[in-house]
């Protein structure tokens, strides 16, 4: 059970560098667009917080 929550965090972790890859390369980004991005990375946040837990008991 360990691995699959091993590849899940990973699997997160590249989603969320991914999104701050896109934010802090692009130079044109809305206001919507910058809130639409937090919004994703507090939902990929909350999830690695939950997996760490779960892999910690």
């Amino acid at each position: 059970m360990e691995d699959k929550i091993d590849i899940t965090i990973a699997y997160y972790t590249k989603k969320g560098q991914d999104i701050i890859d896109t934010v802090n390369s692009s130079d044109n980004l809305t206001a919507d667009q910058i809130i639409q991005y937090g919004e994703e990375m507090a939902i990929i946040e909350y999830k690695l917080t939950a997996l760490e837990v779960a892999k910690e008991n």
